[in-house]
């Protein structure tokens, strides 16, 4: 495949807030054509699509409840429309849960395990055509460090995550010949959404367990995706790269 960064397209998932918007901006930044994904949150979804746009990006949103395959199914109709097919897949969506495992509901694990793995499954399996017809491609899975090491009350999470570090790892083994790199990033504790409901006492306690003694910004994540995008980057794959400050080596 022959053609520039600039002229690709980046399709990020759960792309309206946190990390995920971070990771549109970043791309945008880098001319990338952005497809910004989200399920309820048209607002701000718009808002980081301004941002992408004032940034001199080529700008498509779109929405869609990735753990259902017909609407999937929509999602790549819409950008096959627009001639806006992603080379580059972000697997962001994702929801957490914290509680003791005695009080999970069915439902609860469910929807954790159809909007963490079932959607990135979806996702790539819908998307990856076209990059295995281009002999190129690159998936990034956002993952969590609790992925690698479990958590304590978040069993759920957990094991969702650590579903979509083995999807990672086996399915760059099946699309390397594709030249098709597989990655994920499984960060550590990151200044966004998911962790404000944490108090003031806990974040300090958090901090403190932390060798850099701060939290990740979502921008950090976003440069790692925006590396492992590179076409220099080809060969790296099947690796969980978990940016946590030294927190868990």
């Amino acid at each position: 495949m022959t053609k520039a960064l600039g002229d690709m397209t980046v399709l990020i998932t759960g792309a309206s807030r946190g990390i995920g918007a971070a990771i549109a901006k970043r791309f945008a930044s880098a001319g990338m054509n952005i497809v910004i994904h989200y399920r309820e949150s048209h607002e701000a979804a718009n808002e980081v699509a301004r941002s992408c746009l004032e940034l001199g990006a080529q700008v498509l949103t779109v929405t869609a409840d990735v753990s259902k395959k017909n609407q999937i199914d929509k999602m790549v109709e819409k950008l096959e429309q627009h001639g806006m097919l992603p080379n580059v897949l972000i697997n962001n969506a994702g929801i957490s849960h914290f509680g003791l495992i005695s009080d999970v509901s069915e439902e609860e694990w469910d929807e954790v395990m159809n909007v963490n793995l079932k959607g990135m499954f979806l996702c790539t399996q819908a998307f990856l055509p076209q990059m295995i017809r281009q002999k190129w491609g690159r998936i990034i899975n956002v993952s969590s460090v609790w992925g690698l090491t479990g958590a304590s009350c978040e069993s759920v999470y957990s094991t969702a995550k650590g579903g979509v570090n083995a999807f990672t790892k086996a399915l760059a083994k099946e699309l390397a010949p594709s030249h098709i790199t597989v990655n994920a990033i499984a960060p550590g504790v990151i200044d966004t959404e998911m962790n404000h409901r944490l108090d003031g006492e806990e974040k300090l306690a958090l901090q403190s367990e932390i060798p850099a003694g701060r939290f990740g910004q979502p921008e950090e994540i976003a440069s790692l995706a925006y590396f492992l995008a590179l076409p220099e980057s080809s060969y790296i794959t099947g690796q969980i790269i978990s940016p946590n400050g030294g927190w868990l080596t």
